[in-house]
């Protein structure tokens, strides 16, 4: 059995970077990323844009070449833990093998809902998450004539627009009244669907999936909770996704849509911690403790696990961000909002550079900035150093956000 040192389980994003952290804090002892996906650490993001237009090839989202692995001594493995055992501080592997661990990262995720209808089961019915989902997608995206895509959420989106560029005919089915309902503003959301609908992407809102249509072994067309059925010889199902605890609550580590993890990132066991997707943890911008699904939120509480581990610990406390590349538009998101906070428009929509400023209470909790970087890098700031900003100030563009912030 190998030295005990740091296991990080799960390759994605967050995992990779728990590991190149620990070297960045001067960590020396043994280092091991173990994760089921067959190649190494890549980008996700890109899978649902570029990845699919072929502008993006494997070998340009991986986030390092093999070389630095072995630099950095750092142990990536091609394998699945089926267990912890906490007692002893070792985890066993799907392989057989037992491997002892001084600390363990749980970095597992979030793998994409699908529907539980009839007919879900079929080929030609996809999601896209991983690199071997978006392999198993892009040759059929090649040969497909008409995509449905189930779900007007971020991925969901972007699929769209890819799936338009390459020449195919869209249609979005949302079970809500429009798109991006639980992610961002009327105002944000309104504009991205009107520029996907001038590109091409049809819309059906109200309206979810109820079963799906078979012929000849593949997919053939998607019912409707209205009644109808929808043509189409492919299909992408973008409906959310949920966190993957199993292994903690197998283990005993405490649970709720997420593993539970304080503001140090800690579980209810002190040698294992959680991180990105798969974590709930007490946020200052919310009453209860919160699990984000972004790259952002992954990579920043991989550094923070990583500095408590060599002995640095600080609690979390980054401002959240997001981004979503929607064809010729940009999405960024900075801070959480909630579905009641004011919305307060800054720039101008009709020339697609905008900013959405939410405020609760008077009080600045989210921007989401379409095609206006500068709005973004500065509401950054705004949010991170609880600067007093006021609906009225947030709409005129002749104040300077940058002369708002104040020093953190």
């Amino acid at each position: 059995m190998q030295p005990a040192g740091v296991i990080v389980v799960g390759g994605g994003q967050g995992g990779f970077q728990v590991a190149a952290s620990l070297r960045d804090e001067g960590y020396q002892g043994p280092v091991t990323v173990i994760g089921d996906e067959p190649c190494l650490p890549y980008q996700r993001p890109p899978l649902s844009k570029g990845f699919l237009t072929g502008k993006a090839q494997l070998a340009e989202i991986q986030l390092r070449p093999a070389q630095f692995y072995s630099d950095q001594r750092i142990d990536i493995m091609h394998d699945r833990v089926e267990s912890i055992a906490r007692s002893a501080n070792r985890v066993r592997l799907a392989s057989g093998r037992a491997l002892a661990y001084e600390h363990l990262v749980l970095a597992t995720g979030a793998r994409p809902r699908m529907p539980s209808v009839p007919g879900a089961h079929v080929a030609g019915i996809l999601p896209v998450r991983t690199v071997v989902d978006a392999q198993t997608l892009l040759p059929q995206l090649k040969q497909a004539k008409r995509l449905a895509v189930v779900g007007a959420g971020f991925i969901g989106l972007e699929v769209a627009v890819a799936a338009i560029e390459i020449g195919l005919e869209v249609e979005v089915l949302e079970y809500a009244d429009r798109v991006l309902k639980r992610a961002v503003s009327a105002e944000a959301a309104d504009y991205l669907a009107r520029a996907e609908m001038q590109a091409g992407v049809r819309f059906r809102f109200n309206t979810a999936a109820s079963g799906f249509v078979e012929r000849d072994g593949r997919v053939a067309g998607v019912q409707t909770t209205v009644g109808e059925t929808i043509a189409a010889d492919l299909v992408v199902v973008g409906i959310g996704v949920q966190p993957n605890a199993e292994l903690a609550q197998a283990a005993d580590l405490a649970v709720h849509d997420g593993v539970m993890v304080n503001a140090y990132l800690s579980t209810s066991d002190p040698h294992i911690s959680a991180i990105g997707d798969c974590a709930r943890f007490p946020a200052t911008y919310s009453k209860t403790p919160v699990r984000l699904e972004s790259v952002q939120n992954a990579v920043d509480q991989a550094r923070c696990v990583a500095a408590r581990i060599a002995g640095r610990a600080e609690a979390y406390a980054k401002v959240p961000w997001f981004w979503s590349d929607q064809g010729a538009n940009r999405l960024q998101i900075a801070g959480v909002a909630e579905a009641g906070d004011l919305a307060v428009v800054r720039g101008d929509v009709a020339a697609g550079k905008f900013s959405v400023f939410r405020f609760r209470d008077q009080r600045l909790t989210a921007v989401e900035s379409i095609n206006s970087a500068a709005d973004h890098m500065a509401s950054r700031k705004l949010l991170a150093c609880a600067a007093r900003i006021s609906p009225e100030q947030a709409a005129d563009t002749r104040i300077k956000l940058g002369a708002l912030t104040i020093p953190c």
